[in-house]
């Protein structure tokens, strides 16, 4: 009888900071009577393929309610650099013995669990063809539900060679904007919802997620992706309070980032 092989740990790193300038503050403002960072945990370890779960912020005076926000509510957190992601990010992850990596941002209170399951999923089954899978690599589900997942080798040399103060905050930019040395998975989306945003960056966001959270919250479930777009379906004028932000994709966010960065 052959061996089985042996199970790798997957542990999620939900990274979040309170210096936003847009939105003061956000990852801590009230929804549904909990803060938002709360769902956001919650939501991700209601997934049955993570083993672990852990807020990162920086270890500086500004973020401190971050780390007091996870002592009060028993969530793992790691406080770390303040300029050095890419290190916030690594040292949980080898302490925790990782095998498989999740990354997860604090402005997605909407994360589906399932679809947190269905990119892990995905990438152990494909793990020998690629290093990197993000659910969103399309952009057709809605601005808001990006999961990547990557091992811990991948991280481990991302570590070790990114240099610059930019590269080492946005990451995995150095993984899916250089195909010709990342081996990038790609999981099919057959509906385009790339016109909803549910990421959190500016008031009128914040308006949509407590909307969505007041008609859909429940203390014993999980609502997920297909439940939000039926309400939507059912009340088309909420999907609008947040027009004026729906050009921001991810894409300008990070060419926004370099910008700044050079002109520093």
């Amino acid at each position: 009888m052959r061996n089985a092989p042996p199970q790798k740990k997957v542990i999620a790193i939900v990274q979040a900071r309170l210096g936003s300038t847009r939105l003061s503050g956000k990852v801590l403002l009230d929804v549904c009577g909990k803060p938002l960072l709360w769902h956001v945990m919650r939501r991700v370890m209601a997934s049955t393929m993570v083993d672990e779960t852990i807020l990162t912020t920086a270890d500086n005076d500004i973020n401190k309610p971050i780390v007091d926000f996870a002592a009060q509510y028993g969530f793992s957190c790691y406080a770390g650099s303040e300029i050095d992601l890419l290190d916030r990010f690594y040292q949980p992850c080898k302490t925790g013995n990782a095998d498989i990596v999740v990354r997860i941002t604090a402005d997605c209170p909407l994360v589906d669990p399932v679809i947190i399951d269905n990119t892990i999923r995905y990438y152990i089954e494909n793990q020998n063809e690629i290093d990197y899978v993000n659910c969103n690599s399309s952009h057709k589900l809605p601005d808001g539900l990006d999961t990547e997942v990557f091992s811990m080798e991948t991280l481990e040399s991302l570590w070790k060679n990114t240099k610059g103060t930019f590269e080492r905050e946005w990451f995995t930019t150095n993984i899916f904007e250089h195909p010709d040395r990342w081996r990038l998975g790609n999981m099919n989306v057959d509906q385009d919802y790339s016109q909803t945003r549910w990421t959190v960056d500016y008031p009128e966001d914040m308006e949509l997620i407590r909307e969505i959270f007041a008609a859909l919250d429940n203390p014993d479930t999980i609502f997920g992706m297909n439940d939000i777009l039926q309400l939507l379906k059912e009340r088309p004028e909420l999907d609008s309070i947040n027009d004026a932000h729906k050009y921001r994709t991810d894409a300008i966010a990070i060419e926004e980032a370099r910008k700044e960065a050079q002109q520093s």
